[in-house]
């Protein structure tokens, strides 16, 4: 699912709402999850997951294309960890 997909089902279930009302809450919805992780926190969603961040250290990589060195610097990347519910969902019988 994409983001414009998101908006039109959240339209269609509320239609009392403007479809720009609807688009703004969808940013406030990530933004605020963005702003909250880049400030090193954790964001829980019961029933579904939690987002953190994790650091990767350092490292020499290899560029691709040429095969030269290329050093990579640390940074901090976005993790996700799902739910009990979803992954219960996720592994039903069918």
């Amino acid at each position: 699912m994409i983001r414009s997909e998101l908006i039109q089902i959240l339209a269609n279930d509320n239609p009392e709402l403007s479809p720009e009302e609807i688009e703004h809450i969808v940013d406030v919805f990530f933004n605020g999850i963005t702003e909250h992780l880049a400030k090193g926190g954790r964001v829980e969603i019961r029933g579904f997951g939690a987002f953190s961040t994790r650091s990767r250290d350092a490292r020499v990589g290899r560029n691709p294309r040429t095969g030269a060195n290329v050093k990579v610097k640390a940074k901090r990347v976005p993790y996700f960890k799902p739910g009990k519910e979803i992954r219960e969902h996720l592994n039903i019988e069918i």
